[in-house]
């Protein structure tokens, strides 16, 4: 996907990512604490259950059609002089093999990836990838290890708040998890340039309550929604 498909589905506009990186900077006027903010399509490839379930539609179909077998052996007959001892069993093969490409090609669809993988496997791909972008994006080398990462991932419709030390030390993180469970709601809602505005603004009242402004405030982290192109 896109980053112009992603935006359009999940309901971002050019004038929309503005208004979300003023609001990030606005909240960062008032803490020393760093807000990041970051959306990817989806935290993992997840082409392993995505075959998985091919094959499980490849052999229902199979199935219904193994009883029709009798019909299918008359109709190829009714056509053709000659009938090869191999033509049933390749008909199947390749009927279960051209299936299993099709129904392939549907379950990347992101409505069908949400029922055929287990909401275990989702939740600890998302974690996983949050914490990978923590990582890769320096939000922990902050000076006060006070940067806050707010991960979303369309996909899974998950969203995940990852604190650095210094604020889990202050702030409890279900907190963080009462904040992110909101986010999540709005966007699912088509609420994402107001879910976002909202969880930027209630971020930044924790960090300033722990980590107030200073006279000197370097902006250590990118203020915009950083969008993710993953090549897992």
């Amino acid at each position: 996907m896109t980053t112009k498909q992603l935006l359009k589905k999940i309901k971002l506009s050019d004038s929309d990512m503005q208004q979300i990186k003023d609001a990030v900077q606005k909240a960062e006027s008032k803490t020393t604490g760093e807000i990041a903010l970051a959306l990817t399509a989806e935290s993992e490839s997840y082409s392993f259950w995505e075959l998985i379930a091919s094959i499980c539609v490849s052999t229902i179909v199979f199935a219904i059609l193994l009883p029709f077998a009798s019909g299918i052996n008359n109709l190829y007959e009714s056509h053709f002089w000659t009938q090869p001892i191999w033509f049933l069993p390749a008909f199947y093969v390749i009927t279960s093999f051209v299936t299993i490409l099709i129904a392939f090609a549907f379950m990347n669809v992101p409505c069908i990836d949400r029922i055929i993988i287990p909401k275990r496997v989702q939740k600890t791909s998302v974690t996983n990838r949050a914490m990978r972008y923590f990582a890769e994006s320096g939000v922990y080398e902050t000076a006060e290890h006070s940067g806050i990462l707010i991960f979303v991932s369309y996909m899974e419709r998950q969203v995940r708040i990852i604190a650095d030390t210094g604020i889990a030390k202050k702030i409890p993180q279900d907190l963080w998890n009462i904040i992110a469970d909101d986010l999540a709601q709005g966007i699912k809602n088509g609420k994402t340039k107001e879910g976002f505005i909202s969880a930027v603004e209630k971020c930044s009242e924790l960090l300033a309550e722990n980590f107030p402004a200073k006279d000197e405030n370097p902006n250590e982290l990118c203020d915009g929604l950083v969008i993710l192109q993953d090549n897992y």
